[in-house]
């Protein structure tokens, strides 16, 4: 490596953060970027320890010592070859993966572990700026035609991936602009949506069709795909969310979170915050705010407190969030050994802007007014027996804690359960494992009709992003295995031996 003593010199150090009350006017990118020094600094910590975990550790199988030890060096165009010969889509995953790389990293046995996600951010943004990114056309067309439905982070692999290997690609999507979860899930304070549309401008300079407000079995016949296209890829994602049937669920302030959510950023770019409401409920529903409500958003994962993010922005009187699992430790416990990917507490830049956090919360029922409109939750503590291997087992109600608090505004993000079956999948007759996803191996990723292929959360079930491209990619290799009897696309196990 660059510098062998790099990490006993520096410590971690991560990127400043504009303050709370500047970021929280306005929905912009917070984290600043590091001073060349810095990121010169950070890269050094990377150690030249003799089985790299942190391989492992990512499921894209990046090859992070070498580019930390070319980002040491300043030479920012290897830096980028290998990086972005593992993963299409670096200044997505730089921004917002939760790092599981960073848990496997050798040196965060016993320090504080190497700053991988920025240092990823920081190569792709210094290689668009340095004009390193550039459109890769295939030479030699195959005459081969590959329909992928769904442009988030699974479908943007997979058409990647295809047209890299000279397939022709084209890429179907229900919605107004490409990037499915990515442009109307993850809020623009996290992920501005220019980084989505700077990377779609480079894959159509690629060869790669865009066709939004194509929704595949509605207004885009099932038929006129299935004969036009040599394969087709499944990648809509898990969409249908996980409901909290409970007393009072349909009264008006309830709603999922990504009702909220999707509205809140088509506002950002400009859009009727309604247009296309119905493509995923069914149902056309009011504008949602959360100016002057007492929020309580249900779920305490990366979705709430994408919620509780939003709802501060909007100015809410109050946000507290719940989750339902007990409180997580601080630090790894004995159940949690090195490199295993820890179920730890962790603090969220939203959760730094302010909220109120529970842990072991059942909520029992929404209460309404004489209008039918939300005022109040009733909730009660639970207690929680441990399972021999340390996981939170059963729980009961306390008694005596049962009580109600105000709430106009509730967001349920409590996950989701798997791919919506009405329309395509029913109409294709595709079949589905046992949690209602599309089945179709990893190994393979192919469904039971041959030339129809599935990724992403579509397959697995909700994940990360940084999953999804890694599926994308491993689905585009078996599709080009199937149409071109063998194919040159790296694939997942074997890419970073090559590239040492």
């Amino acid at each position: 490596m660059g510098k062998p003593t790099g990490f006993i010199e520096f410590t971690r150090e991560l990127p400043a953060k504009r303050p709370v009350q500047e970021r929280l006017n306005d929905y912009n990118e917070f984290i600043e970027k590091y001073s060349s020094d810095k990121l010169n600094q950070q890269a050094a910590r990377c150690m030249n320890c003799g089985i790299p975990f942190c391989h492992s550790g990512c499921p894209l199988g990046n090859v992070i010592p070498e580019f930390n030890d070319a980002i040491y060096r300043k030479n920012w165009k290897e830096a980028y070859d290998i990086l972005s010969s593992t993963n299409n889509f670096p200044e997505f995953t730089g921004r917002i993966c939760p790092a599981p790389c960073e848990s496997a990293c050798v040196l965060g046995i016993n320090q504080p572990p190497v700053a991988i996600e920025e240092i990823e951010r920081h190569i792709i943004e210094i290689a668009f700026e340095n004009g390193l990114v550039k459109a890769k056309k295939p030479n030699v067309r195959t005459g081969k035609k590959i329909a992928v439905v769904g442009s988030g982070p699974a479908g943007l692999a997979a058409a990647a991936q295809l047209n890299y290997a000279g397939h022709s690609v084209t890429v179907f999507e229900r919605d107004d602009a490409p990037g499915g979860l990515l442009r109307y899930g993850i809020p623009d304070f996290k992920l501005e949506k220019w980084v989505i549309d700077r990377r779609v401008a480079v894959m159509e300079e690629e060869g790669v069709v865009f066709k939004c407000n194509a929704n595949v079995g509605v207004n885009v016949p099932l038929n006129d795909i299935l004969r036009e296209y040599h394969a087709v890829v499944l990648a809509g994602g898990s969409t249908v969310p996980r409901n909290l049937d409970i007393p009072g669920r349909n009264l008006k302030g309830v709603y999922y979170a990504m009702q909220f959510l999707k509205q809140q950023n088509k506002r950002v770019a400009g859009k009727d915050p309604l247009s296309n409401a119905h493509i995923e409920s069914n149902i056309w529903f009011e504008e949602l705010r959360a100016d002057g409500k007492n929020v309580v958003v249900i779920g305490g994962g990366d979705t709430g407190s994408d919620c509780v993010g939003t709802s501060n922005r909007h100015g809410a009187t109050s946000v507290t969030q719940f989750e339902l699992m007990p409180q997580p430790p601080a630090s790894r416990t004995t159940f949690m050994p090195w490199p295993t990917y820890p179920m730890v507490l962790k603090t969220s830049s939203s959760h730094e802007e302010g909220a109120n956090r529970h842990w072991a919360i059942t909520t029992k029922e929404f209460i309404g007014d004489e209008k039918g409109n939300l005022k109040a939750l009733k909730i009660a503590d639970l207690e929680w027996k441990v399972s021999e291997d340390g996981r939170p087992a059963q729980f009961q109600e306390i008694a005596g804690s049962e009580r109600t608090i105000p709430c106009e505004l509730a967001l349920l993000a409590m996950g989701f359960v798997y791919p919506q079956k009405e329309g395509m999948l029913n109409d294709l007759d595709v079949e589905l494992d046992d949690r209602g996803n599309v089945k179709a191996t990893e190994k393979e990723y192919q469904t039971n009709i041959s030339r129809i292929f599935t990724c992403g959360d579509m397959r697995r079930g909700q994940s990360l992003v940084v999953w999804a491209i890694s599926e994308g990619r491993e689905c585009a290799r078996k599709v080009d295995e199937f149409l071109m009897g063998y194919s040159l696309l790296e694939s997942k196990d074997a890419a970073w031996v090559t590239k040492i």
